[in-house]
C-alpha cells in the first residue's frame, strides 16, 4: 500500500486558499480513479482505492496545517508504512504557479505543513511540489499562500488538477520523470 497525503487546512473558508492546493490534488485523484467515499480516520479524511496495481490510501489530515505530521503518523503506523511508501503533495511558494517538480527527501523551505510531516516521520519521503508562484515582495508571502486562487486562475489551477490525476498511475509505478514529464505535456496541449 501506497500512502498520499495532501496538505491543507480543514473547512469551507480555506478550500480555495493556494495553501489548499494539496487538498485538491488528492481529491482531483480520488474522483478521477473512482476512490471510496470519505472516511473519518487517523485525525483526518481518507479515501482508498487502486490506481492500475497498486493500492493507495488518500490521506487529507484535519489537523490544520502546522500539526500534519500526527495524522500522516498515524496512518503510517497503523499500516505499518515506512517512509518510503509515502507521497505529499503540497503548495511551493518558491516553483512558478502551475510547474510541478517531485523529489525524494529534502528540507522543507519554511513550510509548516512539511515541517510536522518531517517531524513526525523524517524525510525520505517523496514530495509532490505544486507551484504556487511567489508574490515577489516577502512582506506579501502570507496573504498570497492564505489567499484564495484568482479568478483568472482557476482554469489553469482546473487543468493542473486534471493533468495530476490523470497522470496519477506513473506516481503509482514509481516513474516520477514520467509522471512530471506527461503532466507537463498534457499541459502544454491544454492551451
Amino acid at each position: 500500500m501506497q500512502l498520499w497525503v495532501g496538505l491543507g487546512n480543514p473547512g469551507a473558508r480555506y478550500a480555495m486558499h493556494r495553501h489548499n492546493v494539496g487538498f485538491m490534488a488528492v481529491d482531483a485523484i480520488a474522483e478521477v480513479h473512482g476512490f471510496d467515499p470519505p472516511r473519518v480516520r487517523f485525525q483526518g479524511w481518507t479515501q482508498e482505492g487502486r490506481i492500475g496495481g497498486a493500492k493507495i490510501l488518500l490521506l487529507k489530515p484535519a489537523t490544520w496545517m502546522n500539526e500534519s505530521g500526527r495524522s500522516v503518523g498515524e496512518a503510517m503506523r497503523f499500516f505499518k508504512l515506512g517512509v518510503e511508501d509515502v507521497t505529499v503533495f503540497y503548495d511551493e511558494l518558491d516553483l512558478a504557479s502551475f510547474k510541478i517538480r517531485v523529489k525524494r527527501g529534502g528540507g522543507t523551505a519554511g513550510h509548516n505543513g512539511m515541517r510536522s510531516t518531517v517531524a513526525h516521520v523524517g524525510d525520505d519521503f517523496r514530495r509532490v511540489r505544486i507551484g504556487i508562484g511567489h508574490p515577489g515582495d516577502k512582506e506579501r508571502v502570507t496573504g498570497h499562500v492564505l489567499g484564495n486562487w484568482a479568478k483568472s486562475e482557476i482554469e489553469p489551477l482546473t487543468d493542473l488538477l486534471g493533468a495530476i490525476a490523470a497522470e496519477a498511475g506513473w506516481l503509482a509505478e514509481g516513474d516520477d520523470a514520467r509522471f512530471m514529464s506527461d503532466v507537463a505535456l498534457r499541459l502544454s496541449g491544454a492551451d
